[in-house]
């Protein structure tokens, strides 16, 4: 039995559809640590208080309050810059927790938004990915969307195109979820196999 797994990370641009591929692998019986999740946990928990300390009013009744919190760092990167050394540890901290439990699974995946740009260490890269119009197309209908909250978004995060380039495998994800669920098969099939070898 190995002593650590192997690990999956997973990313993709908004609306690539990141989400449903990290569902098709737990679907496949793989451990899934979903940041974003973590970080949606956190904001009604533990990170409520250290978040109010620094942002003051960013909270209510105990939770960050998301609206509040964006207005206070929208379009101030060293805001962002505070936010996210409060919260990254947290989150690593979570992620320690879920690797320490796992410690015996032969693969988990580590669903992470900004695995690249942080420089995640992983032991394969897979990238969710769609056409540019499939994924503008699928952002901009979501409540709330903008064309220039879309494009501030893009401008945040690394290219798909650069995402793709550093990528182990890819999942397709404009072409259905039978489609997206087979390659994942063959990804996991693949990896199997080079963990035999």
């Amino acid at each position: 039995m190995p002593d650590k797994p192997f690990v999956i990370g997973l990313t993709g641009s908004i609306g690539m559809g990141k989400t449903e591929t990290a569902k098709l692998f737990a679907a496949e019986s793989i451990p899934v640590f979903d940041a974003d999740a973590e970080v949606h946990d956190l904001y009604a928990g533990e990170a409520a208080d250290v978040i109010e300390a620094a942002f003051p009013g960013a909270t209510k009744n105990g939770t960050v309050d998301r609206p509040a919190l964006s207005r206070q760092i929208s379009g101030d990167a060293e805001a962002l810059k505070r936010l996210e050394d409060l919260v990254h540890p947290l989150v690593a901290a979570r992620k320690a927790e879920f690797l320490a439990r796992n410690k015996g699974v032969p693969i988990v995946v580590l669903d992470i938004p900004l695995l690249l740009e942080t420089g995640e260490a992983v032991d394969a890269v897979v990238v969710a990915t769609a056409p540019h119009a499939v994924q503008r197309t699928r952002v901009l209908a979501r409540p709330g969307m903008t064309e220039a909250k879309f494009n501030a978004l893009l401008a945040r995060q690394m290219s798909d195109a650069q995402k793709r380039q550093q990528a182990h495998y890819l999942v397709m994800t404009d072409q259905g979820l039978d489609h997206a669920h087979e390659q994942v098969k063959m990804i996991l099939a693949d990896i199997r196999n080079k963990l035999r070898a």
